[in-house]
């Protein structure tokens, strides 16, 4: 090797391999690398709820049976499924273009997928039902929960509008259709007329909802509500006989007004309610809660109870004895003699509240005999006695004899 590295020749042929090897490393213009196929990573991923569309005469048939969405696994090279399972840049779908109408099982499809990737749809197939589309106007009743008003208030006949909708479904569907209600729901208790849209709902005769489509799918309800309350005066019922010696001076209520309420017809065909009291078990002055009576028909009152002050009197007796006989209405040319009875009184017998009973006296009494228009010769006249208004009496002799002489 020293040998040869001292010659020149060698040195040059060196130089000469190593420029070329150096030249045919660096690469030029319009020359190309040559591919090396390096083996890629397989992969799957599930894509959950892809939608599904479906393809189909839309304007004259109805199906149903497909889900909305579908889970799909794809699987192949990780790029490749990475990307579609983050853009999801391929559809899944239902051809029903010429499908025929009944009941048939379709493929669940999927396109514009890479070809690098396989996929696997879960449900593949589906059973559908490809139905005649049929529109038709139904009328719209309307429904509310009577506890939406509130207590005193009654509500009217509710009107809609519009008074009618269309629905459009599939045509055994249809056929099944018996209510289309706009139900009415709230919170808020009634007490005045109110106006609101309501959901229509369209059921058959066992109350499920049928997949329709409504329009107008809400309309305006107007429910009226007015008040179903009356004000009436409260009578005073008195039942029974006070007990022996017992008088019921008065009796007074607290409230003398009740406000009632029911239907239209009772209310107007009410025009009072009533409070009993039973003064045979009353034998001092009282005040009692009783309740208010009401007809047939009402269906709440306020007060339901009110206060009746009964203010009684004992009965008391005693005998005002010896109350003189006066003359009145005697002319002036008679003179007359009470001989019956023959001293010219008369004995009293007084009852009445024990109160009153005990001042009176003689003094408060007035028994008189009325002599007027009559002539000589014995009369029976009878006594007269004026006394208190507010107890009684009765005379121990309620006529007096009497001889009228001639004085001229």
């Amino acid at each position: 090797m020293d040998k040869l590295m001292d010659n020149p020749w060698f040195i040059k042929i060196l130089a000469l391999v190593l420029a070329v090897l150096l030249y045919s490393s660096v690469p030029h213009a319009g020359s190309k690398f040559t591919d090396v196929n390096v083996p890629s990573e397989e992969t799957s991923a599930t894509i959950k709820n892809m939608p599904v569309k479906v393809y189909y005469d839309t304007k004259n048939l109805v199906v149903s049976g497909i889900p909305n969405t579908v889970n799909v696994t794809i699987k192949g090279p990780i790029t490749h499924v990475q990307s579609a399972r983050a853009l999801r840049n391929f559809e899944v779908y239902v051809d029903l273009t010429k499908a025929k109408i009944g009941k048939q099982k379709i493929k669940i499809k999927v396109r514009n997928l890479s070809d690098k990737l396989s996929a696997t749809i879960k449900p593949s197939s589906v059973n559908v039902s490809v139905q005649e589309k049929i529109s038709k106007e139904y009328k719209v009743s309307a429904e509310f929960n009577s506890n939406l008003v509130d207590e005193g208030y009654i509500a009217g006949t509710p009107s809609i509008e519009p008074k009618r909708v269309k629905i459009t479904g599939a045509k055994n569907l249809m056929d099944r259709i018996a209510y289309v209600k706009a139900v009415v729901d709230g919170k808020n208790k009634l007490k005045e007329t109110t106006t609101t849209e309501a959901t229509v709902q369209v059921l058959d005769k066992n109350l499920n909802k049928l997949d329709v489509v409504v329009e107008p799918g809400t309309v305006k309800v107007t429910i009226p509500v007015k008040s179903n309350s009356k004000t009436v005066p409260i009578d005073l019922v008195k039942k029974g006989t006070p007990p022996s010696g017992i008088t019921i001076d008065s009796i007074t209520l607290d409230t003398k007004e009740a406000v009632i309420t029911g239907s239209e017809d009772v209310l107007k065909n009410t025009e009072s309610v009533r409070v009993e009291v039973d003064v045979s078990k009353i034998s001092d002055s009282t005040t009692l809660n009783l309740p208010v009576i009401i007809p047939n028909g009402i269906t709440k009152v306020s007060p339901q109870m009110v206060k009746a002050t009964v203010v009684v009197n004992q009965q008391g007796e005693k005998t005002v004895s010896g109350i003189p006989i006066k003359i009145t209405g005697l002319a002036d040319q008679y003179k007359a003699e009470i001989n019956d009875p023959s001293n010219a009184t008369v004995n009293l017998s007084i009852n009445g509240p024990s109160g009153s009973v005990d001042d009176v006296g003689p003094g408060d009494f007035n028994v008189f005999i009325d002599l007027s228009n009559l002539t000589e010769g014995s009369h029976n006249v009878n006594i007269q006695v004026e006394g208190p208004p507010n107890v009684k009496w009765k005379a121990d002799q309620s006529t007096a004899k009497v001889t009228i002489i001639n004085n001229a």
